[in-house]
């Protein structure tokens, strides 16, 4: 009977397939950067595209109305891209609209859910804002924990048993600790709350429990046991307290979206608007720093054109990758590092 670590990484960076770099780019980064880089990454193709070109870029861009025609594109892709999203932010925050029976329904389960809560970790009221009412929630699990670990010190079992109680239940400790310590002091509305919450691996911890108590149901005492359920309990509440804020979240981002959208529209279709009307390449016939002035010009002008699209693309690389991430609830294990291994119990 053994157990595989690794296959149990509770932070989201462990669990990475890929490179973290990567994932870092995708969720960690200020939604500003990534936009900068996308940006940059636009302004340096069209250049090194316009260099290498065995045709000089200023014949090119001289040759028919290419620009003309860019602008014209990306004027019309523009208003529509802003309207689209800006149309389908409405709809999702639309679901918060509703008659008073369906309002006082949500508040009910609300209301009810917090009292579980309450109750779970031992507390009078559960507490209101996000961070603290998810570090209450993980804070309890440790504590859940610590009861089961003080009940198998205390008991004669098999040594392979309370080697995989004392490894499991010392995970479920650590981790927890970790992940109150990164809720310290969250705001909401900003990722680390999300990170934090994603960095709690509850998800194997529930499922390894569950197991437990059905495989050794025979050895465990009923205090063993009883902790265990406490435990389990605690970390099915954990579940839909963290896609209850995974969702306002979102609906948060996608607030911060439109209203960002706006802002860099007008100057994005200011300069496409200009460009369709007053750049006319054949005035740009000098070079700086051996590029020509036309290819600066137009790899500008382009690259703050398509700011709203690459504004969007840096808030939706989050949300998709936060997605991805969190698709099943409860003890389902989607990732393929989680899946290819599993607690040996022969």
């Amino acid at each position: 009977m053994t157990t595989d670590s690794g296959e149990s990484s509770d932070t989201m960076r462990e669990r990475a397939a890929g490179d973290t770099r990567l994932l870092w780019l995708l969720l960690d980064a200020d939604r500003w950067l990534v936009t900068a880089l996308l940006s940059g990454v636009l302004f340096c193709g069209i250049l090194a595209v316009g260099l290498l070109h065995p045709t000089p870029a200023l014949a090119l861009l001289t040759r028919g109305d290419p620009v003309e025609t860019l602008f014209q594109a990306l004027i019309t892709g523009t208003i529509t891209a802003v309207t689209l999203v800006l149309t389908l932010s409405q709809l999702v925050l639309s679901q918060e609209l509703g008659a008073a029976g369906d309002q006082r329904e949500r508040m009910d389960g609300a209301m009810q859910f917090r009292a579980d809560v309450a109750d779970a970790v031992d507390a009078q009221v559960s507490p209101a804002e996000p961070s603290a009412f998810l570090r209450s929630l993980v804070r309890g699990t440790a504590e859940r924990a610590e009861t089961a670990r003080d009940a198998v010190d205390d008991t004669a079992l098999d040594d392979d048993l309370t080697a995989l109680l004392s490894t499991y239940l010392e995970d479920v400790t650590s981790n927890a600790d970790r992940v109150t310590d990164q809720l310290e002091g969250g705001t909401f509305g900003e990722f680390d709350v999300i990170k934090a919450a994603l960095n709690y691996n509850y998800s194997w911890k529930l499922y390894v429990g569950r197991r437990i108590r059905e495989t050794y149901a025979e050895e465990l005492t009923d205090d063993i046991d009883d902790s265990l359920a406490e435990l389990v309990e605690t970390l099915e509440l954990f579940g839909p307290a963290r896609e209850h804020f995974k969702t306002l979240y979102f609906q948060w981002e996608l607030s911060n979206l439109s209203r960002t959208l706006l802002y860099v529209a007008v100057p994005a279709l200011t300069v496409a608007v200009t460009s369709l009307l007053f750049l006319d390449t054949q005035d740009f016939v000098g070079l700086t720093a051996g590029v020509p002035d036309v290819l600066w010009l137009v790899a500008v002008a382009t690259t703050a054109a398509v700011l709203p699209f690459t504004v969007l693309l840096s808030y939706i690389l989050r949300i998709v990758t936060i997605t991805k991430r969190t698709l099943a609830i409860g003890p389902f294990i989607l990732r393929e590092t989680d899946r290819s291994a599993d607690v040996d119990w022969d």
